[in-house]
């Protein structure tokens, strides 16, 4: 793997835009310490502040220190030592803070995967990442499903984590009486519940020596939806940087007509944790953030919940009156389409970041108008922690449809797609790659994976994105597609992105996916999927005379299906491989 110092003074100068959005530092320094400080810094600043927020109960920031340390213990003593892997299978509970600090104050390395996956697809996590412990749910499905994947694995230890401790006391009793609270049919021999081992273990972490620059905080698994996971290495300041970047980035008014001014910290703020913090746009954005900025965390397990879904949220946003929302475009959908959104007070929302998938700008439009907060959209991977660039959240200067300036520190160049050695003038579109202190180590026992992924451009590391776009003579960025997603018409490059925007301006559409099939002809046909909003109805025909009113006959989709529901992730991005693989003429 490459050492990591040369990634963390990457920008070969200040980004050249007029449009730099005002007191935004182009450089930011302090941010080479161990992911852990986050929280000890918080815990010691303010250690009576509300940190987590689970259905009512709550816990401050220097209780959720204390059962990181005991956690901590508990692993030093069951044999973890300094970059062993322990697996974090959970929903977003507030066990989950706990453990993920506890692991790095551990110096053991966090994977975090997803608790609705199959035996199958948790087992290859488990036994690529050879990790030797697991933390899991206390539920009907996870539980077993954690217990078969772990076999024939190098995993020893699995401690079960039960939601009971974590709710008031009301509804401990009721949700014990009626047998509301999730829990397994029955724990294997050997299994040790997290309640137990808080304690049962002292809050004293080891003495671990942590070198924030090389050492791998966090693995985390991605290309699942394009060909075989590959475990990216994230070192502490991948992640620590983050948190400064973006909150240096960050400009809110904090009051009716009040200037844009760097967020305030010690519990102003509130974080609504509606992303899975198994991925990296809920751990930097969401979680740590929160804990880097002494702020509340609303813990949400399952966004889709009530009737119709999504309504539990909205009932969390008028609770808790959160001000920061990191979201990706399908919530923002489902909150604007949500046919009880008028009942619900929403005006705390100051700020929503979106990420994860492109924002349709009718989407973003329609959102604004119904809250009243602004989306600022920023863009990023797994393998850059995740957040790479964002539009400023001054609505003046704020470009919508693009994805801003990269943040403080961080470089991105366009190259040629046939040859990355080649840097693009401004306006053409090529493979976008990124240097910065956010970047990936590499990809964990995958040298081969490394070699596709970067490339040295002006003596730096650049890791190639995959991703197609281009920087307009203002300086913002515009992500095109996917390049992998892009469809070849007659010779013409058609970019889903772009036939979606203009579908999602139709007042019928909910949401929609484009995908590139094949054609008798040996080409490809532009098809797309569309789920109506509901109680609407609509032709082929109808949206066909749409599209041909509003877009270029080459990117016209000559397939059109309706569909009740489209394949989504985890972290809410439209599958168009699943669409892909579905299709029939």
């Amino acid at each position: 793997m490459a050492d990591q110092t040369n990634q963390a003074n990457t920008a070969s100068g200040p980004w050249d835009t007029p449009f730099w959005p005002e007191g935004v530092a182009r450089n930011v320094t302090d941010y080479h310490y161990p992911v852990f400080k986050l929280l000890d810094d918080s815990a010691a600043a303010y250690p009576n502040q509300v940190f987590t927020i689970f259905n009512g109960a709550k816990k401050t920031f220097s209780q959720v220190k204390e059962t990181a340390d005991r956690i901590a213990y508990f692993l030093a003593k069951k044999g973890i030592k300094k970059g062993d892997k322990v697996a974090i299978v959970l929903p977003n509970l507030p066990h989950f803070p706990e453990i993920f600090f506890g692991i790095m104050k551990a110096g053991a390395i966090a994977v975090n995967c997803n608790p609705i996956y199959t035996p199958t697809e948790l087992k290859y996590q488990l036994a690529d990442s050879t990790a030797k412990m697991v933390f899991c749910m206390d539920h009907p499905t996870f539980y077993p499903n954690v217990v078969k994947a772990a076999i024939d694995t190098d995993v020893e230890t699995i401690v079960v984590c039960n939601i009971k401790s974590y709710l008031p006391k009301i509804q401990r009793f009721l949700g014990g009486l009626l047998g509301k609270i999730p829990k397994a049919d029955h724990h294997e021999p050997g299994h040790i519940m997290f309640d137990d081992m808080v304690v049962r273990s002292k809050p004293e972490p080891p003495d671990i020596d942590i070198d924030p620059v090389n050492d791998t905080a966090v693995m985390l698994y991605t290309g699942g939806t394009t060909g075989i996971p590959k475990g990216a290495e994230l070192v502490h300041i991948n992640f620590t940087y983050q948190v400064v970047a973006i909150m240096e980035y960050l400009r809110l008014s904090h009051g009716p007509n009040k200037p844009l001014e760097k967020a305030y910290y010690g519990g102003y703020h509130c974080f609504l944790g509606i992303l899975p913090w198994y991925h990296s746009f809920g751990i930097s954005v969401a979680m740590l953030c929160a804990a880097g900025s002494g702020s509340r965390l609303v813990c949400i397990p399952d966004p889709r919940t009530g009737k119709p879904p999504f309504t539990d949220v909205l009932k969390a946003v008028q609770k808790y009156r959160p001000t920061l929302m990191p979201a990706v475009p399908t919530i923002f959908v489902a909150f604007t389409n949500h046919s009880k959104l008028d009942e619900y007070d929403l005006s705390s929302l100051m700020g929503c970041f979106s990420g994860g998938a492109p924002m349709p700008p009718d989407v973003c439009r329609q959102f604004e108008e119904k809250t009243g907060a602004v989306i600022f959209e920023g863009y990023g991977l797994t393998e850059t922690a995740p957040v790479l660039s964002a539009n400023p959240t001054n609505r003046e200067i704020r470009k919508i449809g693009s994805v801003g300036f990269p943040l403080p520190d961080t470089d991105i160049k366009i190259l040629d797609l046939n040859d990355p050695t080649k840097e693009l003038p401004r306006g053409e579109d090529g493979e976008i790659a990124a240097c910065g202190p956010q970047v990936m180590k590499g990809y964990w026992n995958r040298p081969e994976a490394d070699v596709e992924a970067f490339v040295t451009f002006e003596g730096k590391r650049y890791f190639l994105t995959g991703d197609i776009g281009h920087i307009d003579e203002e300086g913002y960025i515009l992500i095109t597609d996917r390049k992998k997603d892009m469809v070849l018409v007659g010779g013409f490059n058609v970019y889903p992105r772009d036939v979606e925007d203009i579908l999602y301006t139709h007042p019928k559409v909910e949401l929609c996916a484009v995908i590139g099939v094949a054609n008798k002809h040996g080409g490809e046909t532009v098809k797309a999927v569309i789920k109506l909003k509901e109680g609407q109805t609509a032709t082929r025909e109808e949206v066909m005379a749409f599209c041909k009113e509003n877009m270029a006959g080459y990117k016209r989709p000559r397939i059109i299906e309706f569909k009740d529901d489209l394949p989504i992730s985890n972290i809410g991005k439209v599958l168009r491989r699943e669409l892909r693989d579905a299709h029939s003429d």
